[in-house]
């Protein structure tokens, strides 16, 4: 099946994936603060184009370790998101996504799992149910599920992952 991604999504998990490989966070951060500003200037602060640098920036700060940074933008790319585009388009699974990766790294199981879920609806919908970026979430739940000692909830969420 074809992605349905917007370039600007697939631009930005193409460079977040090349600086991740290469250990490039700072440079990743720059480069996101820079698109960030431009952006913001040229459409403004609520315009969905917006929302791209702003996660590639959470995420910056993420593989940074910098976790009360990251929050509070992925917060913004999702309010943006729902506001802009709505409650079920895909743009909003890819700020869910951080979010509930950065509640289950701090320990937020109870936080995580809601948002990883409503995820999961939003990709299944939008993309099918065997889509990779659906393998990529039900991951995500499988080790929400090993780190809240539920072996039984990981089983087949990991099992489905790795069937797709």
């Amino acid at each position: 099946m074809v992605s349905r991604r917007s370039p600007q999504l697939a631009t930005r998990e193409a460079a977040r994936a090349l600086y991740r490989i290469q250990s490039r966070y700072v440079e990743t951060e720059q480069l996101a603060q820079r698109s960030l500003l431009i952006r913001e200037k040229a459409l403004g602060a609520e315009h969905p184009d917006v929302i791209p640098p702003l996660l590639t920036l959470s995420e910056a700060y993420a593989e940074q370790g910098r976790f009360a940074d990251a929050e509070p933008l992925a917060r913004r790319a999702l309010g943006l998101a729902e506001k802009a585009l709505g409650p079920e388009h895909p743009e909003v699974a890819s700020a869910l996504e951080p979010l509930a990766g950065l509640a289950r790294i701090r320990g937020r199981y109870a936080e995580a799992e809601p948002l990883a879920r409503r995820a999961l609806a939003i990709r299944e919908k939008a993309l099918g149910p065997e889509h990779p970026d659906v393998a990529a979430v039900l991951a995500g739940l499988a080790e929400l599920s090993i780190l809240r000692q539920s072996a039984a909830q990981a089983e087949p969420l990991a099992r489905r992952a790795l069937a797709i």
